[in-house]
This record gives C-alpha cells, sequence and structure tokens, in this order.
C-alpha cells in the first residue's frame, strides 16, 4: 500500500491550550461522572448487593454509544468539511443528559429512578461522541508532526488538570454535602465555558482543502485502514492501556470502602484521584516534549510498566497512606501515556481525507473498551462473594495484565514516513 504525505501546516494556527480547552472541560465530566457521582447514585438506585453488576451494564450501555457513533458522525464531517457544527450539537445533547440524569438522581429511587438515570447517561454518550470524532481530527489536521508531541503533551496536562479539579470539586460537595444536582450543574458549566473558548479559537475551514486533496492520499476502505500497520497496531495497544484503564476506574470508590477500610467512599477515591492526577500532571508535561525527541514508543514503555506495578502493589497496600503513595506512582505513568496518545494516534493517520473518520475510529478503542465494566463488575461481585476481596484481586489483577500487554505490543507500532522526517 503507497500512501502520500500528509498536508501538515508548516506552523499550527491555534494555540495548544486553546485546541486543548475542549478536553479539559471533557476530563472534568468524566471524572466526576465516572469516579465519583455514578458509583455514588448507583448504590443508591439498587443497593449494595448488587452495585458492581449495575454499575458494570450502566458502562457497558454507554459504551455501544461510543463504539457505533464517532466513525460515522467522523466519515460524515469528513464529506461535509466542517467540524465545529457536530461539536455544538454534540455539546447540547450532552447537557440535556446531564440535566436527566440529575432529575432522576436528586427526585427518583428503585429501578425506576434507575431505568431514568440510564436515559440521561446515553445522552450523555451520544452528545460526547458525537462531538469528540471531529474534534479529534483537529490535531493532525491543524499541528505538523514535528509538534504534535508538544500539542498532545498540552492536551495530556489540560486533561489531567480538569481532572484535577474534578477531584476536589467531589471532595468539596462530599465534605459540604451539597444537593447532588449542584454537582451536575457544576459539570455542566465547567464543560461548557472551555468548549466555547476552543469553539471560538479554532478557524472552522472546509476540509479537505484542494491542496490537502491534490496530495493527501487515498481515502481508505476499513479493511484497508486496518491493513495500514501503524494505525493497526497504535488501535490495538490503545484498546489494551484502555481495558486496563476501565477495568479500575469505575471501582475505585467501592475499592476504597471495601478494601482501604475507609468510610467515605467518596471523599478517599477523590483523594485517590487527585493524587493520580496531580502526579499525570507533571509527567503530561514532560512527556509530550520529550516524545517528539526520542519517539512515542519509549515513553509508553516507561508508562505501561509504572502503570502495571502500581496496580498490583495497591492490592497488597497495608493501608490508605500507602495506597495514596501508589497513587502517585500510578499518576506519573498515566500522565506520561495520556501526553503522548493523541500525538500517537495522530502520527498513525494514513490520509488526510478521512482524519474525522479515522480518529474516530481511533476514539473507539479508547472507549469501547467500557465494556469491560459488565464482565469486570460481575467478577467483582462474584469474587467479593467468595471472601477475602477476591473480586478486587481479580480485576486489578486483569488491569495489570492489560498494562504490560500493551506495552509489549507497542514495540510493532512503526514509525510512518512523516514522524521520521520530523525527527531527523
Amino acid at each position: 500500500m503507497t500512501l502520500s504525505s500528509l498536508p501538515a501546516p508548516a506552523a499550527p494556527t491555534v494555540s495548544p491550550w486553546t485546541l486543548s480547552a475542549f478536553w479539559f472541560g471533557t476530563a472534568f465530566h468524566w471524572l466526576l461522572l465516572l469516579i465519583i457521582l455514578i458509583p455514588a447514585n448507583v448504590v443508591g438506585f439498587v443497593g449494595e448487593a448488587n452495585k458492581g453488576t449495575y454499575l458494570g451494564a450502566l458502562t457497558a450501555i454507554g459504551a455501544i454509544m461510543a463504539l457505533v457513533l464517532p466513525p460515522l458522525v467522523g466519515a460524515h464531517s469528513d464529506r461535509t468539511g466542517k467540524r465545529l457544527p457536530y461539536i455544538r450539537l454534540g455539546l447540547a445533547v450532552n447537557l440535556a443528559g446531564l440535566g436527566v440524569m440529575a432529575l432522576a438522581a436528586s427526585l427518583m429511587t428503585g429501578t425506576n429512578g434507575f431505568f431514568v438515570y440510564v436515559l440521561g447517561y446515553l445522552l450523555v454518550q451520544f452528545g460526547n461522541n458525537y462531538a469528540t470524532a471531529p474534534y479529534s481530527a483537529l490535531i493532525p489536521q491543524l499541528v505538523p508532526p514535528a509538534l504534535r508531541g508538544r500539542y498532545s503533551g498540552a492536551m495530556g496536562m489540560l486533561q489531567a488538570v480538569g481532572q484535577l479539579l474534578g477531584a476536589v470539586v467531589a471532595f468539596a460537595a462530599g465534605t459540604l454535602n451539597l444537593p447532588v444536582f449542584v454537582s451536575f450543574a457544576v459539570i455542566a458549566v465547567v464543560l461548557l465555558v472551555p468548549a466555547l473558548i476552543t469553539m471560538r479559537g479554532v478557524p472552522e475551514t472546509t476540509v479537505p482543502s484542494a491542496q490537502a486533496v491534490a496530495v493527501s492520499g487515498p481515502t481508505l476502505s476499513l479493511k484497508q485502514l486496518f491493513a495500514y500497520q501503524p494505525f493497526l497496531w497504535v488501535f490495538i495497544t490503545r484498546v489494551l492501556f484502555a481495558l486496563g484503564q476501565y477495568s479500575v476506574q469505575p471501582f475505585l470508590q467501592y475499592y476504597s470502602v471495601d478494601v482501604l477500610n475507609q468510610k467515605d467512599g467518596v471523599t478517599a477515591s477523590s483523594l485517590l484521584a487527585a493524587c493520580i492526577i496531580v502526579a499525570s500532571i507533571l509527567s503530561a508535561f514532560l512527556g509530550g516534549r520529550i516524545s517528539d525527541r526520542v519517539g512515542r514508543k519509549p515513553v509508553i514503555y516507561v508508562a505501561g510498566t509504572t502503570m502495571a506495578v502500581a496496580a498490583i502493589l495497591l492490592l497488597i497496600a497495608p493501608g490508605f497512606g500507602t495506597a495514596l503513595a501508589l497513587a502517585v506512582v500510578f499518576g506519573l505513568g498515566f500522565g506520561a501515556f495520556t501526553s503522548v496518545d493523541w500525538a500517537l494516534g495522530s502520527d498513525a493517520m494514513p490520509s488526510a481525507k478521512s482524519y474525522a473518520r479515522d480518529m474516530g475510529i481511533w476514539h473507539v478503542a479508547f472507549v469501547g473498551p467500557q465494556f469491560i465494566g459488565a464482565p469486570q463488575g460481575a467478577l467483582l461481585d462474584w469474587g467479593n462473594r467468595q471472601g477475602d476481596n477476591l473480586g478486587y484481586t481479580l480485576v486489578f489483577g486483569i488491569a495489570a495484565a492489560f498494562f504490560m500487554l500493551g506495552v509489549l505490543l507497542v514495540r510493532n507500532v512503526p514509525d510512518t514516513a512523516h514522524v521520521k522526517a520530523a525527527r531527523a
């Protein structure tokens, strides 16, 4: 298969901070939802005995939307040559979904309340994924390969800062015992304002331009796309890292109570998340810049190994203090990974004619593995019924295995010609 070089611009037309603002709000949105609010709300609806099963089912249902929507919306965005209208519409649906979830959590109980809550969550997933595919195309479209590590690092850093703010808000909400609708309102505001910054700062151009059409190469079929080795291996390794993340992330609050014996799971999981995020801010800032010099894969090797070791050691943490220290270690690895994640994905795009579609498919590798929440949740409940918190041993051990497999396979990702030229 022969592909022409990508028509990357000589210089970016938008600052990394403006481009990454949308991702800041999205990171805040998902941390507060997935780690704090949804686990607590699910217990309120269905009780302790089945919390893992229902939470896993909820995340798996949402993952269906994340699997199907981004490639379809991305392909349509490529055909129309627009990005921002899709982001606007997706944002509006996302905000409506948050409103439905807040209504169910504030005013309803039992399984009826849970089903309304699921409806709101589906709207959130639809809107967020509808916006993400066109947004994901902006880095490869606007940023030259030599600067993608720096831009990806800025995106990883703002993602970490957004998550840190989410953990702080969760801690404050738990401490002040604020009504649940207040937390949902804060999520809506912090999602909306940064999105407006990105939409105002990013130029709405026709994609592809006449110049891009001449040099961007063909639009590949799905079979051809996955036959393109850089994309194939980036997709596979991204799936593995996401499987590791989603094997643990939804159950962090339950782990704080059941294993670390913390009375307030919301506060404890907020502190754990804060330690992960503060450490990830430092490594995200450095990792992207380093990857522009030494390549993406060495950073991934170190990051994935660090996350795997920390996940295993969390199982034998003698107390909450040790768990917090291990959360810092995990955060250093996670931040380094996120700092090169977008750059690695952007480098693997074979054709500028289909940036949004192909980045939408790449995005599936990140969100599709949310399906792991359903079997992992059921495994958690089954293992814990056997005693000695066996469920957590199984879930955390599987997460570590996914991280290490990702580290081993990322070496198969070949450098594309434009990346080699950028580092030359």
